[in-house]
């Protein structure tokens, strides 16, 4: 089964949007299943089969995710990371102004869908398979 070591490896490489099919690819073939990312502080816990969980700790300090989401600038911003146009973390700080709590990431569907604080879903989308 895969280490937050390898995770953390395959991660370093994403250095944009435009990085992140590659990143999927190369974690599902570690065993990643499913995983869920939080913009509040950036922990993500990663599942794989036999309800095996690495847990990668928050990664900086805590943000304040706005109450109500702002589904459209949200998009707007999204795809100006996509394309490469942000790094990260400010990519991060967007998520949490236009009150994106969480992602998941469903290997088997390929795909990723962004959550409110409520738990509402703001998008899906389908990761490309490049």
């Amino acid at each position: 089964m895969f280490t937050v070591e390898e995770i953390k490896t395959a991660h370093s490489k994403v250095k944009s949007g435009a990085d992140f099919p590659s990143y999927i690819k190369e974690i599902k073939a570690l065993g990643v299943t499913h995983y869920e990312a939080y913009v509040s502080d950036g922990h993500i816990d990663y599942h794989g089969a036999n309800n095996y969980t690495a847990k990668i700790p928050a990664k900086y300090e805590p943000l304040v995710v706005a109450d109500i989401s702002k589904g459209e600038e949200f998009k707007e911003a999204l795809i100006a990371h996509q394309q490469g146009k942000t790094d990260f973390l400010t990519f991060i700080k967007m998520c949490a102004t236009f009150g994106i709590e969480k992602w998941a990431i469903c290997m088997d569907g390929m795909s990723c869908t962004y959550y409110d604080r409520a738990g509402n879903i703001i998008l899906v989308e389908e990761i490309p398979q490049n």
